[in-house]
């Protein structure tokens, strides 16, 4: 089955830009458009993308706000998949704190494009690792986030799972992380659902924003 996507965005010519490069994948389909976030949550509800491609800004409902909408509202929701125009983008950061899955640059090349949803769809590794840690440094709580760091303290991470949660920030993939601890992908799994469990972390983008935030993990 091929990975559908919803693509949300104010400007008609990035959504087209969007839909020619995904559609030219077998594997991909853009299933629906919409040009604001206010449109969403009734659009998820009719055509149940697997992923949501939506613009951070938009002069109605933001990306953040409609992210919001949707874990809030809908039960087993799409990945969402944040577009901006800067990487270094303080609404990025709080897009991703509220849920959504990554984010791709408008500049992006076509072959990230598809990456980008491939990865985000499969929910198996960090999308770019790297980019996430330079936002947490730059917007987050430099470890000082209490809600956070109670959050790290009542899960009570085994030895492994906080090895696990360490790598995940590393953007390492399950076979990655299985390949590093000498170990089957299905016992990372194990390891990674647990972490998201104890953490209440919808996915491994939000359990590596808590590690960040709460100084688990140095975003430096």
């Amino acid at each position: 089955m091929p990975v559908t996507v919803l693509l949300v965005d104010d400007e008609p010519l990035v959504r087209a830009g969007l839909r020619a490069v995904l559609e030219a994948q077998p594997d991909i389909e853009v299933v629906g458009e919409a040009a604001d976030g206010a449109a969403v949550i009734p659009l998820v509800r009719q055509l149940r993308p697997d992923v949501v491609a939506m613009d951070v800004r938009m002069p109605l409902l933001d990306g953040i706000e409609a992210t919001r909408a949707v874990l809030r509202t809908i039960e087993d929701p799409p990945k969402i998949l944040v577009i901006t125009t800067f990487e270094n983008d303080e609404y990025v950061y709080e897009a991703l704190r509220a849920g959504a899955d990554g984010f791709l640059l408008k500049r992006a090349r076509p072959a990230e494009i598809v990456h980008a949803v491939r990865l985000v769809a499969e929910g198996e590794s960090l999308l770019f690792p790297a980019s996430v840690r330079q936002l947490a440094a730059e917007y987050g709580d430099g470890g000082g986030n209490r809600a956070a760091r109670a959050v790290l303290e009542r899960a009570r991470l085994t030895e492994r799972e906080a090895e696990v949660l360490r790598l995940m920030a590393r953007g390492l993939s399950n076979a990655e992380i299985a390949a590093r601890l000498v170990v089957g992908t299905e016992t990372v799994k194990s390891h990674v659902s647990a972490v998201l469990a104890k953490l209440g972390a919808r996915d491994r983008t939000q359990a590596v924003i808590a590690a960040y935030e709460s100084g688990f993990v140095a975003p430096g």
